[in-house]
């Protein structure tokens, strides 16, 4: 009996393990970040386009000085991603970009190697842009006249010095009021709490906004109500807004007339794009990037299943053509890491599927 009783934990054992192996094999290897580190802006194909003819004015793009969590004391920053992914958008699409801080001087920037590819790099080695960042305008010197344009960068820190800013509300009423495009992504839509376009007229009321939600909020962290002087999506509802929430850390973008707002930073490309079309250009051709091809086929499988993202996913890798992987398959595990921790054991297996169907595409076998 013990003998058997052995035998049936060992084969357990092995069978768990050569699972755990397996599993570990649909991942592919982090990118090597000290190569990436090196990557120029004119490495980008992208940032080599000549730029649009004609003066398409100026946006004012503005991070948060916080650099701690209030009271709480945890790090944090603007969010680099944020930043730099819609800072390239505008300026591929020929507007003048300034960067703002409610402090003015460099702000802090909070950094992520897991979400850091050659536009984030190239980003950071870029000399005007960290000219920009080394000095960056405070707001209350900002002139609301010389924008077309402002966009709030998200990052935790913008709950703590965006909300109740005078300065900020009072660039955002001009610029709106003056037929600018207002925009905001994550936490950057705290900027746009409380604002009034008149005495007791929201700026938000009945219009249709995107942030950070409460769902995101709390997963992350479980004491968020005790960490923030609100949650976001809560104070959004309260001034009126009706908040349109996507799919947990999936893209989201809304547009109401000139304010856009995007859920997280998966939202962020998109976004900026969006902005481009509500000042009236139409955006210039740009490589979709495998993060968000990820993103689109997790939509899919929001709304058509398993079935649906598999199809999704045939139409990416044909695309692809040997150019590479389409789609971020750390992104995609990641999100069968959240599935199960948010109990849905059923879509954290559809993801596996979907990551075995991924590494066959790439190495060029048929599913």
């Amino acid at each position: 009996m013990a003998k058997k009783i052995l035998l049936t934990i060992l084969f357990s054992v092995t069978l768990l393990a050569g699972t755990g192996f397996w599993l570990k094999s649909l991942i592919p290897p982090p990118p090597d970040h000290q190569a990436l580190a090196q990557t120029q802006p004119g490495d980008i194909p992208y940032l080599q386009q000549p730029r649009p003819a004609g003066d398409r004015g100026r946006i004012l793009m503005v991070v948060t000085s916080a650099s701690t969590m209030g009271e709480h004391g945890k790090d944090t920053g603007y969010e680099l991603t944020e930043l730099a992914r819609s800072y390239y958008v505008f300026t591929a699409n020929g507007f003048t970009v300034d960067i703002a801080s409610p402090r003015g001087g460099e702000p802090p920037a909070v950094i992520d190697r897991d979400d850091m590819g050659p536009i984030e790099y190239a980003f950071l080695n870029d000399q005007l842009v960290k000219a920009k960042l080394h000095d960056s305008i405070p707001v209350a010197q900002a002139n609301a006249g010389d924008y077309r344009g402002i966009f709030f960068v998200g990052g935790k820190g913008a709950m703590f010095d965006f909300p109740g800013n005078a300065d900020i509300h009072n660039l955002v009423a001009s610029i709106y009021g003056d037929a600018g495009v207002v925009g905001a992504v994550c936490h950057g839509p705290a900027a746009l709490a409380d604002i009034e376009l008149e005495p007791g007229v929201p700026l938000l009321q009945g219009r249709r906004i995107s942030s950070f939600t409460n769902e995101e909020e709390l997963f992350l962290i479980p004491e968020a109500e005790e960490v923030f002087p609100f949650l976001l999506e809560s104070r959004l509802r309260e001034n009126g807004a009706v908040f349109e929430a996507g799919p947990a850390y999936l893209r989201q973008v809304s547009t109401d007339g000139r304010l856009v707002t995007g859920q997280n930073p998966w939202s962020v490309w998109a976004l900026a794009e969006e902005m481009v079309k509500t000042l009236g250009y139409q955006p210039v051709q740009r490589k979709v990037t495998s993060e968000e091809n990820t993103v689109e086929l997790l939509l899919a499988y929001e709304t058509d299943g398993h079935r649906g993202a598999l199809t999704r996913l045939e139409t990416f890798q044909q695309a692809a053509s040997g150019e590479g992987e389409a789609i971020n398959r750390r992104l995609l595990a990641m999100h069968g890491i959240v599935a199960v921790m948010q109990g849905r054991v059923g879509k954290a297996v559809d993801i596996v599927r979907l990551l075995s169907a991924a590494k066959k595409w790439q190495q060029g076998k048929q599913v």
